[in-house]
C-alpha cells in the first residue's frame, strides 16, 4: 500500500485532510520515529504517530443519518443537555459529527468516521446544497422575503442569501429554505436580524442525503 500522508490520516482518525495537513505542519506527524512532511507517502510496514500516538488506517468507513430531535447537541459532552451520543450505541460512539444543527434544531445529522466525505460536505468549495423547514414567530414580510432572496442579508460574517419557498400557498409562516453555505447559525441569525424568531428548524436534506420517513431519535446506515 502506497497513500498520501494526509489522506492515510483523515481515514485513520475521522479528521479531514485540511485537519490532517495542519497537523503534519505543527509536526505533530511522525513516521518511522521522523517529522512527517506534507505530501509525504505511507506504506504498509512505516509506524505512524499523531501527537506520540500510534495510529492505523479504518478498515472500513461508516457513515449515517439520525434524525436529531430538539433538545440534543451534537458534542460529546452536553454540559447537562442530552447529546446525540445518547442516541446511539456505545460501538457507534466513534463516529463525528458532520456539519452540526443546534440544541433547538432537529432532522437530518450526518455521523461518520470517514474523514474525507465529511472534508467534500463541509467545506465552501464543494457547495453541497441543504434544506430546511422552518416555522417564523410570525408571517414574513414581502419586503424581507425579497432582501433575503435577491440581495441577501449583511450579516457580521459577511452577506446571507437564503432560497425561500413556500410550503403552503397561504403560508407565510412555514417555509423551505435551500442553501448552500454553512456557516454558524447562518438561518437563525439572518432572519433574527429583520426581527424574527424560529420556533422550529429542521434540515431535511444535506448534499444527497435525505431524510424522508426517519422517525426522530432514529438513525438508519447509508
Amino acid at each position: 500500500m502506497d497513500m498520501r500522508l494526509n489522506k492515510y490520516l483523515a481515514d485513520a482518525t475521522g479528521m479531514s485532510r485540511r485537519a490532517a495537513d495542519k497537523a503534519i505542519e505543527a509536526g505533530k506527524v511522525t513516521i518511522n520515529g521522523k517529522a512527517a512532511v506534507m505530501g509525504q507517502q505511507v506504506t504498509d510496514t512505516d509506524t505512524v504517530k499523531l501527537d506520540n500516538n500510534a495510529i492505523t488506517p479504518a478498515v472500513n468507513t461508516v457513515t449515517l443519518i439520525i434524525n436529531k430531535p430538539m433538545g440534543y447537541v451534537c458534542s460529546r459532552d452536553g454540559q447537562g443537555s442530552r447529546t446525540v451520543y445518547d442516541l446511539l450505541p456505545l460501538e457507534l460512539h466513534y463516529l463525528k459529527p458532520v456539519g452540526r444543527l443546534d440544541k433547538e434544531s432537529s432532522g437530518l445529522l450526518l455521523m461518520t468516521n470517514d474523514g474525507q466525505l465529511a472534508y467534500e460536505l463541509t467545506h465552501p468549495k464543494f457547495q453541497k446544497t441543504k434544506v430546511y423547514k422552518i416555522a417564523l414567530n410570525k408571517p414574513l414580510q414581502p419586503l424581507h422575503r425579497q432582501m433575503i432572496s435577491d440581495h441577501g442579508i449583511m450579516l457580521d460574517d459577511g452577506p446571507s442569501k437564503l432560497q425561500l419557498e413556500r410550503i403552503n400557498e397561504t403560508d407565510d409562516i412555514n417555509w423551505k429554505v435551500t442553501m448552500s453555505e454553512g456557516r454558524n447559525r447562518q438561518i437563525r441569525r439572518t432572519f433574527e436580524s429583520l426581527g424574527y424568531t424560529l420556533p422550529k428548524l429542521h434540515r431535511t436534506q444535506f448534499g444527497n442525503y435525505q431524510l424522508a420517513n426517519l422517525k426522530p431519535g432514529k438513525f438508519i446506515f447509508v
